[in-house]
């Protein structure tokens, strides 16, 4: 497979939290890279001619992760992570000019920073899981049985391990 470009543009609206995303666009670059390695022919992209990729992160805070939430998915609750799988999700797999727009995934930095200290690692890897995770649900990779979730998992700390090298804690 030739090299893809892979367009990751960011958002931070959170204001308590200055993210380095020239960094975390780097780092899930990395990460799609390891997943279009190891997992295409398994993904929404298999069988699919194209040359770039891209997606969206918006980081914000609960607060709006409960009101996406509530208006889009009918749920009354923050998220630490909603993603909109566009490509996944479409039937018509909508592909312009070689480009695959394959959605948007939205970060609670609040929780991220709550879960870090749950899990006793920093808050820097504990975003880059949470976009590993959100990398795969636009790849088409979901998680309704403890096996798909045990899966998705494992994958995600391998695509980290691939990405991050020795910087995860």
């Amino acid at each position: 497979m030739s090299k893809k470009t892979i367009n990751i543009f960011t958002e931070n609206i959170y204001p308590d939290w200055n993210i380095d995303e020239v960094e975390i666009i780097s780092i899930g670059r990395k990460i799609v890279d390891f997943y279009l390695k190891n997992l295409i022919q398994d993904s929404c992209l298999n069988g699919y001619e194209f040359d770039t990729l891209t997606f969206d992160i918006l980081f914000c805070d609960s607060e709006k992760t409960h009101q996406i939430n509530k208006e889009y998915r009918d749920k009354d609750y923050p998220a630490d992570i909603i993603t909109f799988a566009i490509f996944a999700d479409d039937d018509a797999k909508f592909i312009l000019d070689d480009d695959i727009n394959l959605g948007e995934i939205i970060i609670a930095l609040d929780k991220v920073k709550e879960e870090a200290k749950k899990q006793n690692v920093t808050d820097e890897y504990e975003l880059y899981f949470l976009i590993a995770h959100g990398i795969l649900h636009l790849l088409g990779f979901d998680h309704q049985s403890e096996e798909d979730y045990n899966f998705v998992v494992d994958t995600q700390k391998k695509a980290l391990e691939y990405a991050l090298g020795n910087k995860n804690d």
